[in-house]
């Protein structure tokens, strides 16, 4: 993908995040752990703490200023998002803590009351354990059965074997649209459109997808797709469930509290309207605001300018590794974002990583909630970087450089 002249630098962008401003051992920071966790910029941080000075109070049904202001921007976060992954309505946009909480949600609200002996839920290979361990759990509780669909050495899909698994027993599938250990973007549209033939529902994890791709959920298909607010630049401890209208309906609330009802007796409780049914008790309303305030910013800048630029930075990261004596790259998918997956000699990647933070530099390391994948590639773990539009070419000469100083250290 070439990448036009005017977006080949984020040095515009880098400056807008306080905490890359800071060394670490002396050194100047360089962070390459955004699939674990996105850095914020200064808006988003504003936003939080003007929330927090200004407008603080419960959201709903306050009849004073402050409450109808934190309302206001809460409420308004939600059409932030409808516009960021064009759902058809608000109704479709269930807030909730991550993607895990979304995830569990579908299983026990939309899976758990409908599943029978026998049924089957499809996941890859390549998921993170919350795409893993939900489903596990509601078919225990069923008697359903949760089918694997295979991957290739170099981290893909074996696309033809996975759709060859659904048949008339599948109910739901459950998969990743980019793996947060290999960064491989997966053929969602493909699977999405053979499993509506069929009638079957599909439930994307896109934890890394909203960050580095340009998502429109209506395009896709799918049935359901979940998301975290800090992988995309906001605060920890907000996330979102899409859902077809529809479907959302026809669920039952998983948890019950206040805010999800309208009227509630000893005899009876009558549950809110969609979406509110899905959120009980008092909701993160400041990480809320902050989710909201990294839309604009992801909007402002643009999802096809950034997913460019993080391509091209991606595609210098992997041939600057290619170059470094000794490594091992896990996880070559023809179509990728962001993440490069790596071993290097015989050094365990938690000495690796440890050595890197002396040099300033932040990988993550181990098997990143992805047992499963990383037993089928016949390893116990890895390094990791990954890449967002705040990095840079100099990025990853410094890994590239603290990766030769590792070497010295172990010859």
């Amino acid at each position: 993908m070439s990448v036009p002249a005017q977006i080949a630098s984020a040095s515009d962008w880098r400056g807008d995040f306080p905490v890359l401003a800071q060394s670490v051992h002396g050194r100047p920071l360089v962070y390459l752990d955004s699939a674990a966790s996105a850095q914020q910029p200064a808006c988003v941080i504003d936003a939080v703490a003007r929330y927090q000075r200004e407008d603080h109070a419960n959201v709903h049904r306050g009849v004073y200023t402050l409450s109808h202001r934190a309302t206001e921007a809460y409420e308004g976060a939600r059409d932030k998002i409808v516009d960021f992954i064009n759902a058809n309505s608000r109704n479709e946009i269930v807030l909730t803590s991550g993607t895990t909480e979304s995830i569990n949600l579908v299983a026990q609200s939309f899976c758990r009351p409908r599943l029978r002996a026998g049924d089957k839920i499809i996941v890859t290979h390549l998921e993170h354990h919350a795409n893993i361990v939900p489903w596990q759990m509601v078919c225990e509780q069923t008697g359903a059965e949760l089918v694997v669909a295979p991957i290739n050495d170099q981290g893909e899909i074996e696309l033809e074997a996975m759709l060859d698994l659904i048949d008339d027993k599948t109910f739901l599938i459950g998969m990743t649209h980019v793996s947060n250990a290999l960064g491989t973007v997966c053929p969602v549209r493909k699977v999405v459109e053979h499993a509506k033939a069929l009638g079957i529902p599909v439930l994307v994890d896109g934890a890394q997808g909203v960050p580095h791709l340009d998502i429109d959920v209506q395009e896709l298909g799918c049935d359901f797709y979940a998301f975290s607010g800090h992988k995309m630049f906001g605060p920890t401890g907000t996330g979102v469930l899409y859902g077809r209208e529809a479907l959302l309906e026809a669920m039952p609330p998983w948890q019950g509290g206040g805010d999800m009802i309208l009227e509630v007796t000893f005899d009876k409780t009558i549950y809110n309207d969609l979406p509110y049914k899905f959120e009980a008790g008092t909701p993160n309303i400041a990480g809320v605001v902050g989710l909201g305030a990294a839309i604009d910013y992801l909007q402002a800048i643009g999802m096809p300018r950034i997913a460019a630029y993080e391509h091209e930075l991606h595609d210098y990261m992997v041939g600057e590794l290619k170059k470094v004596e000794g490594i091992r790259l896990i996880g070559e998918a023809r179509d990728k974002a962001s993440v490069q997956s790596f071993l290097l000699d015989d050094i365990h990647s938690h000495d690796l990583g440890t050595i890197l933070d002396h040099q300033g530099v932040a990988i993550r390391t181990g098997h990143h909630c992805a047992m499963p994948a990383m037993q089928r590639l016949g390893i116990s773990g890895t390094s990791r970087a990954s890449v967002a539009l705040y990095n840079n070419r100099n990025d990853i000469d410094r890994l590239v450089d603290a990766l030769s100083k590792a070497k010295e250290i172990f010859a």
